[in-house]
């Protein structure tokens, strides 16, 4: 089985860290699971694996998940950013819609 096929059958953070055979903190993967994979994931969208033969994929999943968990040793995932619910809680609101008074006063009888 191929290293991707092994890692679409995982279920758990915890999982990847084992399959991959990166080092990690409980309390931190407590913490930022489902980021540091969003992550990994991020990294692994902006790398060419195609051509590669299994080893070099594996090796790239395992530094891309090592990468990923060292941004939230670092960080936190509200810093990071990951998910969309935390981009758009930083976004400036949208300008007030201006309405003059004169739209919206009758000149009719």
């Amino acid at each position: 089985m191929s290293t991707l096929d092994a890692l679409t059958k995982l279920s758990s953070a915890e999982d990847f860290f084992a399959a991959l055979d990166v080092p990690y903190d409980p309390a931190v993967v407590n913490v930022a699971r489902l980021h540091i994979l969003r992550r990994m994931g991020q990294y692994l969208n902006g790398t060419e694996i195609e051509g590669l033969d299994d080893a070099a994929i594996r090796e790239a999943c395992r530094a891309h998940l090592a990468h990923a968990y060292e941004d939230f040793l670092r960080s936190s995932p509200i810093r990071e950013r990951v998910f969309k619910v935390h981009q758009d809680a930083i976004k400036p609101p949208p300008p007030p819609t201006f309405v003059p008074l004169s739209v919206l006063t009758s000149q009719e009888p």
